[in-house]
């Protein structure tokens, strides 16, 4: 792995930029964003940019990801069950059998 980084710096210097990222994921470390922005920014990296380019747009919210404890992951959860059996139902069931179907799930 190491040879393959040693020759191609453009990889190397991707994988140390994933790798801060995930480290600021993992560790709510979202203070640190707008400086690994910028070190991205730095890098002639095209793919990252669009990245980066899309954390920007909503700033705020990925920094506030990034920081708090908190997570809305199990509404989500929540969110994908129902949207599933909607689908199941084709689209053919009004809101009174999908709130029974949920309900009863």
């Amino acid at each position: 792995m190491k040879c393959v980084l040693a020759g191609c710096p453009e990889l190397d210097a991707l994988t140390g930029h994933v790798r801060a990222f995930g480290k600021m994921l993992t560790q709510l470390q979202g203070d640190q964003l707008p400086q690994w922005i910028e070190a991205v920014r730095a890098d002639d990296l095209p793919s990252l940019h669009a990245f980066v380019n899309g954390l920007e747009r909503d700033l705020a919210a990925v920094t506030a990801g990034l920081t708090l404890p908190w997570s809305s992951g199990v509404v989500e959860g929540h969110v994908k069950r129902i949207k599933m059996i909607k689908r199941q139902m084709y689209g053919r069931a009004g809101f009174g059998l999908l709130r029974k179907r949920v309900l009863l799930a």
